[in-house]
């Protein structure tokens, strides 16, 4: 008969996920951030995408590492979101460059008024759809450690 998990087991399966997540998204947001450019902008100036790249991968990384490092009960935020935040120098690029903005829905307008290119992910698969079990096994891990903390706290 094998052991319950305890909640530093579940806390070190969180930090093993999240590590996969960080890795993955590193991995895929560069080449994802060139394909929603080159596909809306043909043209860009090669150089300046790679730089912008770069410059918002060295933000990305630390943002996404301090979410995804975060105790759980910090609330320092979610991937997803700091996955829809590098989009903000491409999306100037796509500007400068003088892409067409594309139609959105109200909801989107009022939600990412500065998403004139829709490039904000709803989901992680809208990125890779590699990202797609480990985004929904890091949210379920998260909230998994969170409501055991809670129910050890009451007991």
């Amino acid at each position: 008969m094998t052991a319950e998990p305890t909640l530093a087991d579940d806390e070190a399966r969180l930090a093993e996920i999240a590590a996969g997540l960080e890795q993955s998204l590193l991995a895929t947001l560069p080449v994802w951030l060139e394909q929603q450019v080159r596909s809306r902008l043909p043209d860009v100036d090669s150089g300046r995408l790679a730089a912008e790249i770069s410059a918002t991968m060295a933000e990305f990384a630390s943002s996404l590492a301090r979410v995804l490092r975060a105790d759980v009960d910090d609330g320092a935020g979610n991937p997803l979101a700091v996955v829809r935040a590098a989009t903000v120098r491409v999306t100037q690029l796509l500007r400068e460059g003088g892409a067409v903005a594309v139609a959105r829905d109200e909801f989107d307008v009022r939600a990412f008024p500065d998403d004139l290119y829709g490039l904000g992910p709803a989901a992680f698969v809208d990125v890779d759809e590699s990202l797609h079990e480990p985004g929904l096994m890091w949210g379920a891990a998260r909230a998994h450690v969170h409501l055991r903390r809670r129910r050890e706290r009451t007991t």
